[in-house]
């Protein structure tokens, strides 16, 4: 196996799919203004996805509570993935499928912002969290990859990297989760 040509071909892959940016930005400027919006109104950011996206969503809710850049005032967030006993409690007595909506229904008020992360968009315990925050008039952001799968039928906003490759995906995601904490965090400790 030729080492390098591996990392060079995925530095290749990542920077075709990050050349295609502009509808992202465009997601992503509204994703961060319905985010300040709902902090200022009083509302929370809540985050939640699988595997490498509920990683996804600790890192964005941390960098909402301690900081991203500045020293500031802590942004409400709460990570959906982080508490172990809620996800295994509601797997085990209930569904996996059920461990996001179960939260978004006892922690969501119409004034929060759900963010769901599911780089296929068919996750089914994303789907239920989604399907919860609409019943709850929350303001719902799917970040998926090129189809938006099933899910992003019950979103409010959508936000698709254009691939179906999952790292890639990963990859753009971090870049507009950051954009988006950068934004936020210099909007809101002003």
């Amino acid at each position: 196996m030729d080492y390098q040509k591996v990392i060079e071909e995925n530095f290749s892959d990542h920077l075709k799919v990050a050349n295609d940016y502009s509808l992202l930005t465009k997601h992503a400027v509204t994703a961060a203004e319905k985010i300040v919006e709902s902090i200022k109104n009083g509302g929370k950011v809540l985050v939640c996805g699988n595997g490498g996206s509920a990683s996804d969503a600790n890192h964005f809710a941390a960098e909402f509570i301690n900081r991203y850049k500045k020293d500031r005032a802590p942004l409400p967030a709460i990570s959906l993935a982080a508490n172990t006993s809620n996800l295994t409690s509601i797997g085990n007595d209930y569904s996996f499928d059920l461990i996001f909506s179960k939260q978004v229904d006892a922690l969501a008020k119409k004034e929060d912002v759900l963010i769901a992360i599911s780089t296929s968009g068919n996750s089914k315990n994303i789907i239920e969290a989604l399907k919860k925050a609409k019943e709850k008039g929350v303001y719902s952001i799917l970040f998926t990859g090129k189809t938006g799968g099933q899910a992003s039928d019950f979103c409010d906003l959508a936000i698709k990297v254009d691939s179906e490759n999952t790292p890639r995906i990963q990859e753009m995601h971090l870049i507009l989760y950051h954009s988006i904490c950068e934004i936020a965090e210099n909007e809101l400790s002003k």
